[in-house]
């Protein structure tokens, strides 16, 4: 996996840990390109998935709620930081099932305490709300965690363990986040078109009168739309943890860029802004070939500015955004 910024963090503290293996590149020029394109490849996919798993944590709930959830990369961060704290008392697995548990309690407590209690709030009353929220959870993670960057260990081998693709070292830790991001979107789709409780938050997503006339609790399914999100966001901090490290400040870059993710796909499609979430971290990662490393987080920026100038429904949408939510 390239070398880069620790995800979602400063500049000052932000470098993604490489394997020593990773730097054992071919001799020829052609070999040495190859590793470099290769690296370059894996680590915007990889980052790509942290992406698309906050941006699916923000249609979840724009859908269901209508509100653009702007601590959604918090998430991320409180499931890394609270699977590191438990990974020393607990097994590795119990320690990330029990993170990812205490932060859809989280989540599912803010639309509680917070969500519930807002009568008709205009949207840029919801937007200000997400961010004061984003902010006070970024101040709770200081107080209850410091400022050191923390990591889980890897889930095979260790740092210096690689896998060989084509000249280029990568990190078994990297096959772990693909493919639990993978299985997450598929669970996810398999759950909202083939279950009750799927069929019912579609239902609250469409039209909110029809799914209370027809008996859905819309509080409650609200609310887990919430931990579903926040558990999706924890996950996915997990599997992140070893190979990028996870930091109290990291949550409002991860959110600006799965913001950005969700928009590209178009809100409301979960499984285009997983793949929008996935063009942007290749284009981050590749952005290493054309500018200086300073410039990298500027991508998703721009990206998202000239996808609200140019489709404001987003590349892979068909509607206005805002028109209808659907999943």
């Amino acid at each position: 996996m390239r070398p880069g910024r620790r995800l979602g963090t400063s500049r000052r503290r932000e470098r993604c840990r490489r394997p020593a293996s990773a730097r054992a590149l071919p001799q020829s020029r052609e070999g040495r390109r190859l590793s470099q394109f290769v690296q370059y490849l894996f680590y915007g996919i990889t980052v790509g998935s942290i992406y698309a798993a906050v941006a699916i944590g923000f249609n979840l709930i724009y859908c269901t709620t209508g509100v653009v959830n702007f601590a959604q990369g918090e998430f991320v961060i409180l499931g890394g930081m609270t699977a590191v704290t438990f990974s020393r008392y607990l097994p590795l697995p119990v320690a990330i099932a029990a993170a990812v548990v205490v932060v859809m309690g989280c989540g599912a407590g803010l639309d509680m305490a917070v969500f519930r209690r807002l009568r008709n709030p205009s949207i840029l009353r919801m937007v200000v709300i997400t961010i004061g929220l984003s902010i006070v959870i970024r101040e709770a993670a200081l107080h209850i965690w410091d400022e050191k960057a923390r990591a889980l260990p890897y889930f095979t081998g260790n740092e210096t363990t690689s896998v060989q693709v084509f000249g280029a070292g990568v990190s078994p830790q990297v096959f772990w986040v693909l493919g639990v991001v993978f299985v997450m979107v598929a669970a996810l789709h398999a759950f909202l078109k083939f279950t009750t409780v799927g069929t019912a938050m579609r239902a609250c997503a469409s039209d909110v009168q029809a799914a209370m006339l027809a008996g859905i609790n819309v509080a409650n399914m609200r609310t887990f739309v919430f931990a579903l999100s926040a558990g999706i966001g924890a996950l996915a901090g997990c599997v992140i943890s070893p190979i990028a490290m996870t930091q109290y400040d990291g949550g409002a870059s991860l959110a600006i860029k799965g913001f950005a993710a969700a928009v590209l796909g178009g809100l409301g499609n979960h499984t285009a802004a997983a793949a929008a979430g996935i063009l942007i971290g290749l284009a981050e990662g590749f952005s290493g070939y054309l500018l200086p490393a300073a410039y990298k987080d500027a991508v998703a920026f721009a990206i998202l500015i000239l996808v609200l100038f140019l489709r404001p429904r987003g590349l892979f949408g068909s509607r206005e955004v805002g028109s209808q939510r659907e999943f």
